[in-house]
């Protein structure tokens, strides 16, 4: 068990369990034949909730996990560097 509470991650999961229904819609409206600029919004919502939730993941993690490493003076520029990949 990790030894920090990550405050963030109930909202994480909101907004992915949200992208996890709009990709559901976008594979239920693909079967269905829908019109494909109806499939590319649905689309678009299922990037941008999966984006904003990476986005505070990462943010979450610089503030609290390296701002503290760094703080207590363990500076972790590797760790820095390999979360900051993925934004």
């Amino acid at each position: 068990m990790p030894d920090h509470v990550h405050q963030s991650h109930p909202e994480i999961t909101a907004r992915l369990k949200r992208a996890n229904g709009h990709l559901s819609k976008v594979i239920a409206m693909l079967e269905g034949q829908e019109p494909c600029v109806d499939i590319a919004q649905q689309l678009f919502a299922v990037e941008k909730a999966i984006t904003n939730a990476k986005r505070i993941l990462i943010h979450d993690h610089i503030d609290h996990c390296l701002s503290t490493e760094f703080n207590n003076g363990n500076s972790n520029t590797e760790d820095f560097k390999t979360i900051t990949k993925y934004l």
